[in-house]
């Protein structure tokens, strides 16, 4: 069967140029010239009869011809690049390439990863944790774990945990106290920075508790959950954590609850992959065990109180 197709480099010029909506940063992307983008572009839209992009208002935008091929192509693209990547060493086909938060990675994947070798000992992980994946943009990851409200243009989200957020400490910082008997005005607050800002989780905690008084302004700040958890753990302050987070730490005693005060989160953990990205018998099974772990984990990562 022979196939009629637009040249390979106008395609290539349109993907890159959708992906930046812009034909000086697809130039960059593809080391050629912004002309070069521009003509290519061009050649595609004469040879399809479609415009692509709406270039009005001194922007670049995907039409709905464009919106259309992008996904189709960026597929097609990934896959030759999958396959092409792994002739020489076919190790690369059997090897699941999966970003992940870095404290969901250490917390809630990396003590479980056993339980997966058990169950499917040929699944190969490679785990990145890169705070911002690029899923979209680099075709060598098959998937991620993201950290959000599940809105992502041209992913597929599939809802793995929603946030319960609880506030704990160290034991002996309680000093016998429990309950409202303990007074947070003279406790350090651990919080989570979000960009130059912080996750509001101590306000929303404290509002759910009727605490007034406090002041959520003060305290220490860390880039991840999980040094705001080594921190309480290692009697620091108090901070609002995830339930999923410390399950094991709750059952061994390292940390205790304040209060009987959980919150659910405003944002969740969901694996991801690229919108008609067409799934591989390792990214499915490693779906499944997901699911699985969700649904009905182990008594020892247990993460109820």
């Amino acid at each position: 069967m022979q196939r009629s197709l637009p040249p390979l480099n106008a395609l290539k010029a349109f993907e890159a140029a959708a992906q930046c909506l812009s034909f000086t940063q697809a130039a960059t992307r593809l080391c050629v010239t912004q002309s070069a983008v521009s003509r290519q572009v061009k050649l595609l839209e004469e040879q399809l009869g479609v415009a692509l992009f709406d270039r009005s208002g001194g922007q670049l935008r995907l039409t709905a011809a464009g919106q259309r091929l992008l996904p189709v192509l960026r597929q097609s693209f990934d896959r030759i690049a999958w396959t092409v990547g792994g002739l020489g060493d076919q190790q690369a086909l059997s090897r699941l390439k999966i970003n992940v938060p870095p404290t969901f990675a250490s917390r809630w994947l990396v003590p479980r990863l056993g339980r997966l070798n058990a169950l499917h000992p040929s699944l190969e992980l490679s785990i990145t944790t890169r705070f911002e994946d690029d899923l979209l943009d680099r075709n060598e990851l098959d998937g991620a774990i993201r950290f959000g409200a599940g809105e992502w243009p041209d992913i597929d989200a599939e809802l793995l945990l929603q946030e319960t957020h609880v506030a704990v400490c160290a034991p002996h910082l309680l000093e016998g106290r429990r309950g409202r008997e303990v007074d947070l005005t003279r406790h350090t607050l651990l919080h989570v920075l979000r960009d130059d800002d912080r996750f509001h989780t101590w306000e929303h905690w404290l509002q759910a508790a009727g605490i007034d008084g406090v002041e959520t302004g003060r305290g220490l700040a860390f880039d991840v959950l999980e040094l705001a958890i080594q921190a309480a753990i290692n009697g620091v302050g108090v901070t609002v954590a995830d339930r999923h987070m410390i399950g094991r730490e709750l059952m061994r005693g390292d940390l205790v609850q304040l209060l009987d005060v959980e919150v659910t989160g405003h944002q969740s953990y969901w694996l991801v992959t690229r919108h008609e990205q067409q799934e591989s018998t390792n990214m499915a099974l490693f779906r499944r065990w997901l699911r699985q772990e969700v649904s009905d984990p182990p008594s020892d990562f247990s993460e109820q109180a």
